[in-house]
């Protein structure tokens, strides 16, 4: 009895695919972390970028498992493929339901944090400067009541009347905790889009995996007769 070629190669091929978008998402991953700000008030924001990285490295890591276990046809190799591929679906399925449930409380969380700088005015000369890098960055001023939180408004708080979120006082109206939270959300609707896109990847991996196996292994109980 002989392994389906067209199963063992789609397996192959589809584990060089997900193989390849590990190396996108990684370098996806990689891209946006060099690109991150390297402001302190941000760097708590930023576990996404590093949820990325770290997908990335795995799934090259599980392709390059598949890839030799489909061509070399060796059981072990895509048991183990298929296992993994199981427990990185339920982990993305408890953070995807961990990640619904938590997002209501993206602006409670990031309130309480900004929160805790208030009065601005009062800070060290350090956190000033970070408070002003961010504001230039982010387009905003203030952490809850705009320029108000200052006792004297900074220049990173100015705007040219011609921006969209210009206050009628020549400061940004939109506040840095909004800012903060609106580039949260738009972080997990990426993290969400790429752990979707990975869930249904999962799918077929575990399907082709698993019929593989069970060919290779009919093909091994079919030969053991006729060697004996």
């Amino acid at each position: 009895m002989a392994v389906n070629r067209c199963i063992k190669y789609l397996l192959f091929f589809f584990n060089l695919l997900f193989w390849l978008s590990g190396c996108v998402i990684l370098a996806l991953g990689i891209y946006i972390k060099v690109s991150q700000s390297k402001n302190p008030l941000t760097s708590d924001y930023s576990g996404g970028v590093d949820l990325i990285i770290a997908i990335g490295v795995i799934i090259m890591v599980l392709g390059f498992l598949g890839c030799c276990g489909a061509i070399r046809e060796n059981r072990c190799l895509l048991l183990l493929f298929f296992i993994s591929l199981l427990i990185i679906f339920i982990l993305l399925l408890a953070a995807g339901v961990l990640g619904a449930v938590g997002s209501s409380k993206v602006d409670e969380w990031v309130n309480q944090n900004m929160e805790k700088l208030l009065p601005l005015s009062n800070q060290p000369a350090e956190v000033k400067d970070n408070l002003n890098a961010l504001q230039k960055e982010l387009k905003c001023c203030g952490i809850l009541k705009g320029s108000a939180d200052w006792d004297q408004v900074p220049e990173s708080c100015r705007c040219n009347s011609t921006v969209p979120n210009c206050g009628s006082n020549g400061f940004y109206s939109t506040t840095c905790t909004t800012q903060l939270i609106s580039m949260i959300k738009q972080n997990m609707q990426i993290v969400l889009g790429i752990a979707f896109a990975i869930a249904v990847l999962l799918i077929f991996g575990m399907v082709f995996s698993m019929v593989l196996y069970c060919q290779i292994g009919k093909k091994e109980g079919a030969t053991r007769p006729a060697n004996a």
